[in-house]
């Protein structure tokens, strides 16, 4: 049996999902910062991270932006092969989702359609960047990640060899990582992509900063990584954004299948405000 969802649905939903997301801390990220607070060994530190924890509270009480770069909006989707879209495209669909939502809920526009010469604001937030994989059944699930660029330049892509291994790994993160500095507004979420191709590892990165904060990964070596580069992040002295020992509140790794000659690794760092927001219709 297809099941059908309308076009309209998806750009109401979409909409809703950007002004949540621009307004609501996701609750694992809240209480990462929360547990920060009470491990950070600096009072500078933690003076930062009140001022962070107080700006949260006051976004999601007022329905007001945790910050004033509500980025560019990146949107996964795994489509049902068994739904069909009516009404519309998905694609103009969730844009027009996130035109609607960046209107409504004043949020900043930060996209221009054109990247080089003119410049010129598209004035509604679009196009999104979506990417959209075909699962069994018959759900849409979306989930909007708006991605400020405060962090995102600072994120950075290394291509390994096989023989560079888990040390070569942890130097590439590293080594991106003291770059940004205090830069990306830490305390950071750390998303990385391990394999797949250059892109592929870009992607993943990307996609790791939608798995809480509180969740390893599933494979016990990738697991023990995440927590050995997040010891590693937080001995950097990078502090909240003044120094301090909360550089990161979490590193999130997803990896994928690559070539035998390649070890590609990309690095998407999140500022402290790591948005998203999601839904299964």
């Amino acid at each position: 049996m297809v099941r059908t969802i309308q076009a309209e649905q998806i750009t109401q939903e979409v909409a809703q999902m950007c002004k949540e997301a621009a307004y609501y801390l996701p609750g694992d990220v809240f209480a990462a910062l929360e547990r920060g607070r009470l491990s950070e060994k600096s009072p500078v530190g933690r003076e930062v991270l009140d001022q962070i924890i107080t700006n949260a509270k006051i976004a999601k009480e007022e329905d007001r932006p945790i910050c004033q770069d509500t980025g560019m909006t990146i949107v996964f989707v795994e489509l049902g092969q068994d739904v069909h879209i009516e009404g519309g495209n998905l694609n103009d669909a969730i844009n027009a989702g996130v035109a609607k939502g960046y209107n409504e809920g004043y949020l900043r526009k930060s996209v221009v359609a054109e990247p080089l010469f003119d410049r010129k604001n598209t004035q509604d937030n679009t196009p999104a960047v979506i990417y959209t994989e075909i699962v069994p059944g018959d759900k849409l699930t979306i989930q909007v990640e708006p991605k400020g660029f405060g962090s995102e330049n600072k994120s950075g892509l290394k291509m390994l060899v096989p023989a560079d291994g888990v040390k070569g790994v942890k130097k590439a993160v590293m080594d991106i990582i003291l770059h940004a500095s205090c830069n990306p507004c830490p305390p950071m979420v750390v998303g990385i992509g391990i394999g797949g191709t250059m892109d592929r590892a870009a992607v993943m990165s990307k996609k790791a900063l939608l798995r809480p904060t509180n969740v390893r990964n599933a494979h016990p070596e990738y697991a023990k990584l995440e927590e050995e580069l997040l010891e590693l992040i937080n001995q950097t002295g990078i502090g909240p954004q003044l120094g301090g020992t909360t550089s990161a509140l979490a590193v999130n790794i997803e990896w994928g299948p690559t070539h035998i000659a390649g070890l590609p690794v990309a690095v998407t760092i999140c500022c402290h405000a790591c948005r998203h927001s999601k839904r299964v219709l």
